[in-house]
């Protein structure tokens, strides 16, 4: 009984940090080293004009919001559609959105 006491006392039991298993270090290691992710302001216009004024360096794209393409001026589906909206091209980029190669998809 002495022996038994005495063993358990040496072992990882009296360490709480060793009781955690390699599945909660792994997700404190993750935690610790995740970076948030940030939203970019997408700023929609109902008119190219206003596009342009929001952005006077960039090209205005029409967004497909349902598709998650946007279009160049030019194309067939430019500024065509009820759920989309004129976005500088900068921001449709960085906030996700591909560019539709042919202006068909």
């Amino acid at each position: 009984m002495h022996f038994r006491l005495a063993a358990n006392s040496i072992g990882r039991r009296d360490r709480p940090v060793a009781s955690l298993g390699v599945g909660a270090w792994a997700t404190i290691l993750l935690i610790c080293h995740a970076q948030q992710a940030v939203a970019l302001p997408l700023t929609p216009f109902r008119y190219e004009t206003q596009a342009q004024q929001h952005c006077p360096g960039d090209t205005v794209v029409w967004l497909d919001f349902r598709r998650g393409r946007f279009y160049l001026k030019g194309q067939s589906r430019y500024a065509r559609g009820f759920d989309g909206s004129f976005v500088c091209s900068s921001e449709a980029r960085e906030s996700g959105y591909r560019r539709s190669l042919l202006g068909l998809r």
